[in-house]
């Protein structure tokens, strides 16, 4: 144990990211319904799931510039109580549009949240040890998922379904004790000595040709990841009649096998390449996504969000890994701000494609839809985008 806790990335990082991705699991599966429930359409449904991830692209840009002034620890601390806050708030909401609101913010918050540690786990993690190190990231991420989804389902169906709204506020609020006590600056708020910052401006004009080659590529590959979060609770509980606390089973099964492949992603971006991971990540979570519509019943529908999770979990923190491969030393935090806010805009967009395409149609072609937008993504990729990983060392052992 003491050992695990010597690692600098538990306390200040790991840690922290478990106990907010077990509060966020927790709205999951409830979200969609919580929604429903003031009389939204599924375009609405969608436009409050999505405006979380508007509020996270609205503050990417300023959490990037905001870090090489304020530094990780308390741009983290910032983000955190604004979570907390929000997630509060959203316990209280009592319109659509208070929803909407409360999300935005909150996506703020979770912009400053995200870039600190993404910039963290950028500088601490050497580059043939990188892969590892935050596939690890990843996978207690997804475990922390995992299991606040299945709690988020049942809490909902006991408690009512704000109950895990309120219980994510308090969860971001202990969080804050971490980055207070444990979170410690690795680099100097302005960039350190022997760098000349690029700024804003300047990182768009010297890496433009490859934020749009792997940046498209992340666009449709966050797409398909938030889709699947609105697709499998309203499929789920319109078409197939499942309850709530049966559409947190079947998404936290589905989470179970994502959570599992972190160290296999990890070993096969440091020893094969990162492309050998994000690649047949997104190809396979395409297939399960198209394989949806065809489900009938609790088992079939287990059966296609598991290849889902399978897929999901070979992609455990490639687009962040790549990120940090490309993202210059001097311009650190404008670079992660520019590539997470290509990221985030999938994520807006996965929620609205989903929530168009089935108020225009139906809930069946929306899904294909997703599908086919994860298809382009693994070619864009693959095709477009170069292996950053420049050699092939033996495998070295990471501390996780």
């Amino acid at each position: 144990m003491r050992a695990i806790l010597r690692n600098p990335l538990v306390l200040p990082v790991y840690a922290p990211t478990f106990l907010v991705a077990f509060g966020t699991g927790m709205l999951i599966p409830i979200l969609p319904l919580y929604a429903a429930g003031f009389g939204a359409s599924y375009g609405w449904i969608g436009v409050v799931i999505a405006s979380r991830g508007l509020g996270t692209i609205i503050g990417d840009m300023p959490a990037g510039i905001l870090l090489s002034r304020l530094g990780q620890r308390r741009l983290m601390v910032a983000g955190l109580a604004a979570i907390a806050l929000c997630g509060l708030a959203m316990s209280m909401a009592q319109t659509l549009w208070e929803l909407v609101i409360y999300g935005l913010v909150e996506g703020m918050g979770g912009a400053f949240w995200n870039i600190s540690r993404h910039a963290y786990l950028t500088e601490a993690a050497p580059v043939g040890q990188r892969g590892r190190a935050i596939a690890t990231f990843g996978g207690i991420f997804r475990t922390g998922g995992l299991v606040g989804q299945a709690m988020g389902g049942t809490v909902g169906a006991l408690l009512g379904l704000r109950a895990p709204f309120a219980a994510f506020a308090v969860i971001a609020a202990v969080t804050l004790i971490f980055p207070i006590l444990y979170g410690k600056e690795s680099t100097p708020p302005h960039g350190g000595h022997g760098h000349v910052r690029l700024g804003l401006l300047g990182v768009l004009r010297a890496h433009y040709k490859v934020l749009l080659s792997a940046g498209v590529g992340q666009l449709f590959a966050q797409m398909i990841r938030s889709g699947r979060n609105i697709v499998v609770p309203l499929y789920g509980v319109d078409v197939l009649g499942l309850s709530v606390q049966g559409v947190g089973w079947v998404m936290s099964i589905s989470s179970a096998i994502d959570a599992l492949m972190f160290f296999p992603a990890g070993y096969i971006m440091d020893r094969f390449g990162r492309k050998y991971a994000y690649v047949s990540c997104f190809l396979i979570q395409s297939i399960g996504m198209a394989l949806i519509p065809l489900t009938w019943n609790f088992g079939s529908l287990v059966f296609a969000t598991s290849l889902i999770g399978f897929g999901n979990g070979l992609g455990s923190g490639t687009m962040m890994t790549l990120g940090a491969d490309l993202a210059p030393r001097e311009a650190m935090g404008e670079f992660l701000g520019v590539w997470r806010l290509i990221g985030d805009g999938g994520a807006l967009g996965g929620p609205l494609l989903v929530g168009a395409v089935a108020d225009a149609l139906a809930l069946g072609p929306a899904i294909f839809a997703i599908a086919g937008v994860g298809m382009l993504s693994a070619a864009i990729l693959g095709f477009f985008v170069p292996e950053t990983l420049k050699h092939r060392p033996a495998p070295a052992p990471v501390r996780t």
